[in-house]
């Protein structure tokens, strides 16, 4: 059983933003940070699949809602690009007070744009992701162009994006017409993974030639052939996690020690790393090469991360 904490911390815009930080089992290799897709949300299947599957592997990810949207407070109206940039970086000064700063920035079609805009502000950064992202964030615009007249006119107005009303305003057409990432991917100087669907209808794969074309070495680019913008496809998700999990540990050097591997007919019970927030009766259990996790109901003093010993005796008899 994975361990996947809420948390919360301060936005650009003053709001508390809501989160979930998915652990691996035994200490993290490293932590990253995962940026959803416009007017998506940290529990979107893209954003939770792929951090849960990259938990699964040993890297913690921070995933978290922008202001204004899923559990995040705040009003979508007030935010712009700029915004969802400073967003981005108060998230990596979380981690980065409390754990451990983002070695890994992953960001999911506008997401994407983001986490280039922000990696040169996160110098413990070393390799970035993008997935689906659009070379240009006034490329957003495009999904309610028939709404900019009016937002010009009025100053703002409703628009309907995914089946859903948002309130955007001219502060946001500004922004993004405002920015450039060329400058941003041209200076980047981390290794870069560009992973997009040549039949993607939302963002086009020419943007993923744009920003390889403008990107300098260490980049990579892979082609997720056959899936769809939001990924809704499990094995397209699981895909693009086996592809990051193998790309990062060419960057992140030499992986913490877990606990050890048991031979058949032993296990080894090793307490959970206290750094990262564990009770005191959280244990990691080594078996045969399976990890598996054990705890204490909050109740009883521990934090509800795994089945209590009486629950994993009881497992084990019905088994």
């Amino acid at each position: 059983m994975l361990r996947s904490d809420k948390v919360e911390f301060p936005g650009a815009l003053g709001a508390q933003l809501a989160g979930r930080l998915d652990w691996p089992l035994g200490a993290p290799r490293a932590f990253a940070l995962f940026a959803h897709c416009f007017t998506c949300s940290k529990d979107v299947l893209a954003s939770a699949r792929i951090s849960q599957g990259l938990a699964a592997r040993g890297i913690a990810v921070l995933r978290f809602d922008f202001t204004g949207l899923g559990h995040s407070g705040g009003e979508f109206a007030s935010t712009h690009f700029s915004s969802s940039v400073q967003d981005l970086l108060a998230a990596a000064e979380f981690l980065r007070a409390r754990f451990q700063a983002p070695r890994i920035l992953i960001g999911h079609s506008l997401g994407g744009a983001a986490v280039l805009a922000a990696a040169g502000q996160v110098p413990e950064c070393v390799a970035v992701a993008t997935i689906a992202a659009p070379f240009d964030p006034k490329h957003v615009l495009r999904l309610f162009a028939g709404d900019v007249p009016k937002i010009n006119a009025l100053g703002e107005a409703e628009v309907t994006l995914a089946g859903r009303r948002f309130t955007v305003r001219k502060q946001f057409l500004d922004d993004v017409a405002g920015q450039s990432l060329y400058a941003a991917v041209r200076g980047l100087r981390r290794a870069l993974l560009i992973l997009h669907s040549p039949t993607d209808e939302v963002v086009a794969v020419d943007n993923a030639r744009l920003i390889y074309e403008a990107a300098l070495h260490p980049k990579s680019f892979i082609s997720l052939d056959g899936a769809d913008h939001l990924l809704t496809r499990r094995e397209d998700a699981a895909y693009v996690t086996e592809v990051l999990s193998a790309w990062a540990a060419r960057y992140l050097g030499e992986a913490p020690v877990n606990p050890p591997e048991a031979e058949a007919g032993t296990v080894v019970v090793t307490g959970a790393d206290r750094s990262n927030g564990e009770s005191a009766y959280a244990q990691i259990l080594s078996a045969h090469g399976h990890l598996l996790r054990a705890d204490e109901p909050v109740a009883n003093g521990g934090s509800d991360t795994g089945p209590s010993p009486y629950d994993l005796l009881l497992a084990s008899l019905g088994s």
